[in-house]
Order: structure tokens, then C-alpha cells, then sequence
């Protein structure tokens, strides 16, 4: 048994009913960092939102740690293509708020156990906002005096602040500039290193999934009106060389193309 077990897993949205994925089996090890490629479509988000446990499957099941969870909680950290910040609340309180609201009611806000917590609470942000490489100056600035990479990696912090066991990132990268790119991909590395999380990464890019991920899986249909299966699951060597990444960016390519049509947006190039 897996951290994360995906077993024999459909799922359809409709009426009319329409396949998005079939039979998916997976299994995922505490630790792993699992980068998932395909194509716009796929089910690459919809795998996330399994494991999220924010949708449930047609057949099958997903279970967390051995058991199924109805609904997403603490273990499992969520950063979405676009940025979830609250703009009314500063970066400090951003970050803040699943601890608040994991911990306390309503009511409970008014208790002098509540502004003890909140202190310790921010303490912790303000390390976390050094860690993901802003400033204590920047705590107290709201997310539309950000520019995007810095709003990316607030997100970042509002999700690992929770110390979840999996930390899912749904195309986390995908609007920003190729510069500020690459310095979240080297700040996500970094961070997996120093946590130990687990975490599921969706792309479209076949060399940031290489660079990043310790597995890859490609997610691919047969044709327009099928369901996705897993094309492909693979080890990246480790380390990964620098002669190796255009032959496994060709195979990942290879194995899309040959399952879906033309490669399309999966050999987006950064």
C-alpha cells in the first residue's frame, strides 16, 4: 500500500455522459515527486481533485494514507494555476488563514487563546515568507502590489504552512515569465528536498516534468471520444544528465503523440 493509492478509477462528466478517465491504477510512495503530462483535456486536473478529494470518482476508489477522504483537509496542500490569494487580506494574513480557519471557529476567534495562536501563527508565516525568498517588508503588502512570481510563491506558502503529507500543484508555473519560471522550479525542488512532502505536479512541459519530477506519468486518449489511460509511468534517472533529457523529452512526446493525435501544447518549450 502506497501513500496514495488510485485504484481502477473512471470518471465521466455529463449528462450526456462524457469519458475522461478509465481504469486508472496508480500507486504513489511517500516522497515521490510525480510530475503528470498530457495534453489540454486529459483529466490531468481531475486526477488532482481525486486525490484533493474535492471530486469523487464513477468506479473506484482513492485512497489517502489507506483510507477514502470525502472532502480536501489539511494533509493535502493545493496550488491552482491561478493564483488563490484572497486580495482583501495581506500576504502575512494570506498565509495565515488555513491555520486559522483549520483550528478555529467562528466563535473561538474571540478567545485570548485564539491572539496567542495568531501570534504564533505569524511567526511561522514570516519564516515561511524568508523561505520562499521575499521579504518581512512584503507581508504586510497586498496580493495586486505583487508581481505574479511573488504572488506564485505565496500560494506556495499558504499551501505548505499546513505541513501537508502531499502538496498538489496543478500547472503552478504555467503563466509565468520563462526567467521567473525557472526560479520556481528551483524553489519547488529545494523545498521537496527540505519537507519530504509528497507532490503530484501537473504540466503541459515535458523538460520542466523532467527536470522536477523523480516519476513522470502521461495521461492520453485513444482518440477525441475516449477516456485517458496512463500512456506511460516512468522512473527519471537520477540524477537526470544533461545528454538524457532530449531522448526522454522524445520517448514522453513519442508516447502522447502516438496515443493522441498531434502533440498540440505537451511540447511547450520554457
Amino acid at each position: 500500500m502506497g501513500l496514495i493509492d488510485i485504484c481502477d478509477v473512471s470518471v465521466a462528466y455529463g449528462p450526456p455522459a462524457r469519458p475522461v478517465l478509465e481504469a486508472i491504477d496508480l500507486r504513489i510512495e511517500e516522497g515521490e515527486f510525480v510530475c503528470v503530462l498530457g495534453q489540454t483535456g486529459c483529466g490531468k486536473s481531475t486526477l488532482l481533485r481525486l486525490v484533493l478529494g474535492s471530486e469523487k470518482p464513477l468506479r473506484g476508489q482513492v485512497r489517502v494514507d489507506g483510507r477514502v477522504h470525502e472532502q480536501p483537509d489539511r494533509t493535502r496542500g493545493y496550488v491552482p494555476q491561478k493564483y488563490s490569494l484572497f486580495p482583501d487580506k495581506t500576504v502575512l494574513d494570506n498565509i495565515t488563514f488555513g491555520l486559522e480557519v483549520c483550528e478555529f471557529s467562528l466563535f473561538g476567534r474571540v478567545t485570548p487563546r485564539f491572539y496567542r495562536r495568531r501570534r504564533e501563527f505569524r511567526r511561522e508565516a514570516l519564516d515561511y515568507l524568508r523561505r520562499i525568498g521575499l521579504q518581512e517588508s512584503d507581508a504586510a503588502k497586498y496580493p495586486d502590489q505583487l508581481s505574479g512570481g511573488m504572488q506564485q510563491r505565496v500560494a506556495i506558502a499558504q499551501a505548505l504552512i499546513t505541513r501537508p503529507r502531499i502538496l498538489l500543484m496543478d500547472e503552478a508555473f504555467s503563466a509565468l515569465d520563462p526567467g521567473t519560471r525557472r526560479g520556481m522550479q528551483d524553489l519547488i525542488r529545494q523545498l521537496w528536498r527540505n519537507t519530504g512532502a509528497t507532490i503530484l505536479f501537473v504540466t503541459h512541459n515535458t523538460q520542466e516534468a523532467l527536470s522536477l519530477g523523480t516519476r513522470v506519468i502521461v495521461l492520453a486518449k485513444e482518440d477525441a471520444d475516449s477516456a485517458s489511460r496512463v500512456a506511460l509511468d516512468m522512473a527519471v534517472p537520477a540524477p537526470c544528465e544533461e545528454d538524457e533529457v532530449p531522448h526522454l523529452v522524445r520517448r514522453l512526446e513519442r508516447v502522447a503523440i502516438s496515443s493522441s493525435g498531434p502533440a498540440g501544447a505537451l511540447s511547450e518549450k520554457w
